[in-house]
């Protein structure tokens, strides 16, 4: 994936999140219970924090001797995490079908994955 779509991709992540983030502490806050809330802001900072790092990882594939490496297949790990984990979250409290629970812990596995190989591949150069 080119860096220019992972910033792009990491920047709507970062959006997004903040929008959710500003639905749960304005409009969702005395709508959903206090497990709920707490989910959901589990979510956002998931979603925040890995579209943080994500650009992080868009910055470093401009490198041309990093895009060669298995670090361009990070951003594909990190963003189906996001939106497995913090989509599926998003769902569930929207209401969403009851099969997407085990969803949730597949995206925790994509985000780990890809932050490991994001470390292996940094620390073998």
């Amino acid at each position: 994936m080119k860096a220019s779509r992972v910033l792009g991709i990491g920047a709507l992540l970062m959006a997004t999140g903040i929008i959710a983030g500003a639905m749960a502490a304005h409009t969702l806050r005395d709508v959903l219970q206090p497990r709920q809330l707490e989910s959901l802001h589990m979510a956002v900072n998931y979603q925040l924090f890995n579209a943080l790092g994500l650009l992080v990882v868009g910055v470093l594939l401009r490198d041309p001797t990093l895009m060669a490496t298995r670090l361009r297949h990070v951003p594909v790990l990190l963003i189906s995490g996001i939106v497995c984990f913090s989509g599926s979250i998003y769902l569930l409290l929207a209401d969403g079908p009851r099969w997407l629970g085990p969803v949730t812990p597949l995206g925790g596995v994509l985000l780990i994955a890809g932050w490991s190989l994001f470390a292996l591949t940094l620390l073998r150069r």
